[in-house]
């Protein structure tokens, strides 16, 4: 599947990119959230929600939304070269990131933050939306940290496999 300088190109940078996501994910599910859970509640509420406001930038937002948009790319691509070696690999890749990060990203944690964000950090409401949020925003976050931690495998396994099949300049 992996012919030709663009596709080379295009699968690598994607892995990187899906990689460079699970970084970002597997730091919040293995100490960040901790650190955040240890504040008392208004604090780790104004905290989350300081962090949810200066996520939203173009250099975050470039990779983890380049990112999807490369692996839709690919997979178009991998569908369209099915007989290719490493096609099969490219389209998990692509669909473990595109429903495993993004996909979660929306459906799971954007409308906690939200609802973080629309809470008084200081009221009995805002400290028992914390205590849930913390677990199960958490639990979310450790999924999408997997989903493209894989796909990062995936796609680098996908380079592999289609090393011999590459078209010389």
């Amino acid at each position: 599947m992996i012919s030709g300088g663009v596709l080379f190109t295009l699968t690598l940078v994607t892995a990187l990119g899906c990689g460079l996501v699970a970084g970002i994910f597997y730091a919040f599910s293995t100490f960040v959230m901790g650190a955040l859970a240890r504040l008392v509640p208004a604090q780790g509420i104004a905290a989350m929600n300081s962090i949810n406001v200066v996520v939203i930038n173009p250099w975050f937002g470039g990779v983890f939304f380049g990112t999807a948009a490369a692996c839709a790319v690919l997979a178009v691509a991998a569908l369209l070269m099915w007989h290719k070696p490493g096609s099969t690999y490219v389209i998990i890749a692509a669909l473990l990131y595109i429903v495993g990060a993004l996909g979660i990203t929306m459906a799971f944690n954007v409308p906690r933050n939200n609802a973080l964000a629309a809470v008084d950090p200081a009221s009995a409401d805002g400290a028992r939306l914390w205590a849930d949020y913390v677990v199960t925003w958490t639990f979310w976050n450790h999924v999408r940290t997997i989903a493209p931690l894989l796909a990062t495998a995936l796609l680098i396994l996908a380079i592999w496999v289609g090393r011999d099949s590459q078209v010389a300049p």
